[in-house]
C-alpha cells in the first residue's frame, strides 16, 4: 500500500502547476510539521519551507522521492494511521462524487465558486484539499459509523457537500458523533436550515454554508476548478 500511496503523491506533485504548494498540501494532510519532516530528511526546516513556498526552483525527482519517503517514514513512526486511512477506497452508494485537489483551495474561493453563503459564525479562513458530495438520505442510511471514514477519501481537510437536505440536522449530528471532522460543510439547495445544525457547526468550529445550486451543478463547477 505504501508503494501505491507514494506513487499517488509523487504523481500529483510532478503533474502540478505548483509543485511546492502540492508538497505542502500533502504534508498538512499527514499532519507533519516542517521541523519533523526536515529532521527525517536530515536537513533544516528552511529548506522544506523554501521548496513549499516555491522560493527555490521546482524540486527535482530525487527531492520529491525523498520528501514522499520522509512523509511515510514519519507516519510509520507515529503508528501509520494516516497511511492506513489514505489507503481506503470509497464505495458507498451515498457518495455521489469525491475528488482531491492538487493544490489547496481557500474555502472563500470554493464558496465563491459555488455561490455559497455561510450560515454559521465560524471563521472561513482555512484551506480545502478536496470535496465529497453526498446524497444526505442515502448516506445516512448506508454509511454506518465504521464506514464513515470512506467519506474522507485521502484527507479530512475537505468540504463535505450534502444534497437532498431538508433541514440539515441529521448530517451535522452524524459529523458531531464521529471523531473525524471535515474542514467545512456545504448544503446543496436545502430547505430551511435547522438552528441545531447551525449550533453544531459552531460547537465543532466547522463552517456551515449553503448554496442554491443542485448536486449536478455543484459537481460541474467543482470539476472545472
Amino acid at each position: 500500500m505504501d508503494a501505491e500511496l507514494s506513487e499517488k503523491i509523487a504523481g500529483e506533485v510532478v503533474l502540478s502547476a505548483h509543485p511546492g504548494r502540492t508538497l505542502r498540501k500533502w504534508r498538512e494532510d499527514f499532519g507533519i510539521s516542517q521541523r519533523d519532516l526536515a529532521k527525517s530528511l536530515e536537513t533544516v526546516p528552511s529548506v522544506v519551507s523554501d521548496y513549499e513556498s516555491e522560493r527555490r526552483a521546482s524540486p527535482g525527482a530525487a527531492f520529491i522521492r525523498r520528501y514522499v519517503e520522509a512523509l511515510l517514514d514519519v507516519d510509520r513512526h507515529t503508528g501509520g494511521r494516516v497511511s492506513q486511512r489514505l489507503g481506503l477506497k470509497p464505495h458507498s452508494d451515498g457518495i455521489v462524487g469525491l475528488r482531491e485537489f492538487t493544490v489547496a483551495v481557500p474555502l472563500k474561493a470554493l464558496a465563491e465558486r459555488l455561490d455559497a453563503e455561510p450560515v454559521s459564525r465560524v471563521d472561513l479562513h482555512r484551506d480545502i484539499h478536496g470535496f465529497t458530495l453526498l446524497d444526505a438520505p442515502r448516506a445516512i442510511l448506508s454509511i454506518d459509523a465504521s464506514r464513515f471514514v470512506e467519506v474522507y477519501g485521502w484527507t479530512t481537510q475537505r468540504a463535505l457537500i450534502f444534497s437532498n437536505v431538508r433541514y440539515g440536522r441529521s448530517p451535522m449530528v452524524a459529523i458531531r458523533a464521529h471523531p473525524l471532522k471535515p474542514a467545512a460543510v456545504i448544503f446543496s439547495n436545502p430547505g430551511r436550515v435547522d438552528p441545531l445544525a447551525i449550533r453544531l457547526s459552531e460547537i465543532e468550529n466547522i463552517p456551515l454554508l449553503t448554496t442554491e445550486l443542485g448536486a449536478t451543478d455543484v459537481l460541474e463547477r467543482l470539476e472545472e476548478l
